[in-house]
């Protein structure tokens, strides 16, 4: 018999049943158990549908790693929503773009965050969104907040959609290399399989005390945060925003045994722990990924933590986990010098023509399985990305050998600063609008603590800018400071194919040579 299909609001609503003071959440010391949040979402999931929401409405939230997002989540399945994760660092045009790009019908913001004022910049373009009917202010004591409409929804009846598995559950917008992001589309299905076989893969078990410090807007860390808990009942550890001594702390504390994170996390965590004289002797698996991982942090991670695992893993929003590392007595330089084990999908690598290479040949990595998007909101993007026997191209390159797979380089042009992806294209359409920018090409550089930076090459129009012009000019177009160059190069032609295309993959080893030779 086929398994019964169980939502997210299916699973967490048993848990409140079976184990109603278990922690779901624990934030800043403060615990919130299965009844407590169980309980807000259905008073939010009352209220929203007194607002007219309806299910597959849109229901958008841009919010640090706080326990409201995990009450969002469940209230949208409740209602049978799709919800719409959008990165807190995102500001005016490319947030105005998912807004409308999703016709999102609700978004929660913050009231303020980092100093920033998130319901004042959505109140200045809710006239140009005519979709967008409900901006609520997070942590607010405003009228149109959280707090007020979670209150507005108690003792009232609570909806409960009964959403079929394959229906669409999830869209995340990612940046792609023609400029404007990509809206992915997942299902309850796809979602639910990533969470419930990477627990598998890593030994997180109902109890564990999973750490959320990655932001909860990315796939990955939305699955291991917002999704797990009512999927496997691990509970989440949350971290508003990165702080490696406290990561320490909270992981001795809360006997966290698995997180997961970009580059940095690692890197800063090594120092951070040792640094405290701690050992970290309840984690046991750090999942490594989302920018260059340098062989010698795995190993040195290993040697720093003996109970821990330190691996590199392979995903993006798209297909999350293709790889979930090397675990295993005696895999530690797998660990360091491949990007993990192939797990449940189908990998395979192909040449340009799209056919199958052996072996330890380098060719473009293409993918299938359960975990895989249903596509892009675009059709057009869709048959782009996939085959006529339906795996997904990544535009990434590597090589097979055996069950590991390693990534060699990138057939795109994304930056990946920290584990955000950034668009070249995006931020070069920007530097075009700047008086003094006759054409500029952005390129990824290495950054030896996001592993790549932002790097410009200007063919100037009169008096080159200055990198603070630029910087401030990014700014005023609306990208966020993450995006702005944090180098300039000021060249007279830049390299160019027979057809007259900029050669970036010459810029690339070109400014990496460079800074090489700078930190000798």
């Amino acid at each position: 018999m086929p398994e019964v299909f169980r939502s997210v609001a299916d699973e967490a609503l048993g848990f409140a049943e079976r184990i109603p003071e278990a922690p779901a959440a624990i934030e800043s010391g403060r615990v919130t158990s299965y009844a407590e949040l169980v309980s807000e979402a259905q008073a939010l999931a009352a209220a929203l549908a007194g607002l007219g929401v309806r299910p597959g409405d849109v229901v958008s939230f841009q919010l640090p790693n706080w326990r409201e997002a995990l009450a969002i989540n469940v209230a949208c399945s409740l209602l049978g929503c799709t919800v719409n994760p959008i990165v807190p660092i995102y500001r005016g045009a490319e947030l105005e773009f998912i807004l409308a790009d999703a016709r999102s019908r609700v978004a929660f913001v913050p009231q303020r965050f980092r100093d920033f004022d998130y319901a004042e910049m959505l109140e200045g373009m809710r006239p140009r969104l005519p979709s967008l009917a409900h901006v609520v202010a997070v942590r607010s004591g405003s009228t149109q907040s959280y707090d007020a409409l979670v209150a507005s929804g108690r003792g009232k009846a609570t909806p409960h959609a009964r959403p079929d598995a394959g229906a669409l559950k999830m869209l995340m917008y990612t940046s792609g290399t023609t400029g404007r992001a990509k809206a992915v589309r997942h299902s309850h299905a796809t979602l639910g399989h990533a969470v419930r076989r990477s627990a598998e893969a890593w030994g997180i078990t109902p109890g564990t005390a999973v750490l959320a410090a990655s932001p909860i807007t990315h796939v990955a860390s939305f699955c291991h945060g917002v999704e797990m808990p009512f999927v496997l009942g691990s509970h989440s550890v949350l971290m508003e925003r990165w702080d490696a001594a406290k990561a320490v702390r909270q992981i001795d504390t809360h006997g966290v045994r698995f997180m997961g994170g970009a580059t940095p996390f690692l890197q800063e965590l090594i120092g951070a722990a040792q640094a405290a004289g701690s050992s970290l002797p309840s984690l046991r698996i750090f999942s490594c990924g989302g920018a260059a991982v340098p062989p010698d942090l795995i190993r040195r991670a290993q040697a720093a933590f003996p109970h821990l695992r330190a691996s590199r893993s392979y995903g993006m929003t798209e297909a999350p986990w293709i790889t979930r590392g090397f675990h295993g007595e005696g895999e530690i330089e797998l660990a360091a010098t491949t990007d993990g084990r192939v797990f449940d999908y189908d990998v395979r690598i192909a040449d340009d023509a799209g056919h199958a290479l052996p072996d330890g040949a380098e060719g473009e990595i293409t993918v299938r399985g359960p975990a895989l998007f249903l596509g892009y909101a675009d059709a057009a993007q869709t048959a782009e990305a996939f085959d006529a026997q339906g795996y997904f191209h990544t535009g990434d390159l590597g090589v097979a050998a055996g069950e590991a797979l390693t990534v060699t380089g990138r057939k795109k042009d994304l930056i990946i600063r920290g584990g955000e992806n950034l668009s070249p294209k995006e931020i070069e359409d920007v530097l075009h609008t700047h008086p003094a920018v006759r054409e500029a090409a952005v390129v990824s550089m290495p950054h030896a603590r996001l592993g790549e930076g932002v790097c410009a090459y200007v063919i100037a129009e009169g008096t080159p800018p200055t990198l603070a012009a630029l910087l401030e000019h990014c700014v005023a177009a609306g990208l966020a400071k993450q995006k702005a160059p944090e180098r300039l190069e000021i060249v007279a032609d830049l390299p160019r194919t027979a057809s007259g295309k900029v050669r970036k993959d010459l810029l690339r080893k070109e400014i990496a040579a460079k800074i090489a030779a700078e930190g000798k």
